[in-house]
């Protein structure tokens, strides 16, 4: 079993792997408020040609952004690459398990978002972790552009 060290930086070649083999990303906490971070996070992974879909119990059976709002991973009616969460550091232990059960293949924990009890359960289960990143901001280093052939 191979941990991640999450207290170095992430190897670059790491999260840009993940962010190119991913295609349909689950954001747990996503807000149809326009001024919250996630709602921005979740415009750009879209529009970067990503297969998002809304996770919060609170809007279940909404849209935000035109896509369908589901209210927990288990409701979702499809196969879920990548988990990301905006949700408190304490909750992530909870949505691990969630991701687990529904056999995603990455967590990743949004900026300020980080338990090492989860990581380790994902781990565990053979997912890859990041936590205290941002995709957004991963994918737009100057550098993994022509890596992950996205258009900008």
């Amino acid at each position: 079993m191979t941990y991640m060290n999450h207290d170095e930086a992430y190897p670059a070649e790491y999260l840009a792997d993940i962010l190119k083999s991913v295609k349909t990303i689950a954001m747990v906490g996503a807000s149809p408020d326009p001024t919250k971070f996630s709602y921005g996070v979740l415009r750009v992974l879209h529009e970067t040609g990503y297969d998002m879909i809304p996770v919060n119990p609170k809007e279940a059976g909404s849209e935000i952004r035109g896509l369908k709002v589901c209210g927990s991973l288990a409701d979702i009616d499809r196969p879920v690459d990548m988990v990301e969460v905006f949700r408190s550091s304490d909750a992530l232990l909870e949505v691990a398990k969630e991701a687990v059960g529904i056999g995603a293949k990455v967590l990743w924990g949004q900026i300020g978002v980080r338990n090492d009890e989860a990581a380790r359960l994902a781990e565990d289960a053979g997912m890859k972790v990041v936590m205290d990143r941002c995709p957004k901001i991963e994918l737009f280093r100057p550098f993994w552009k022509p890596k992950l052939n996205q258009v900008i």
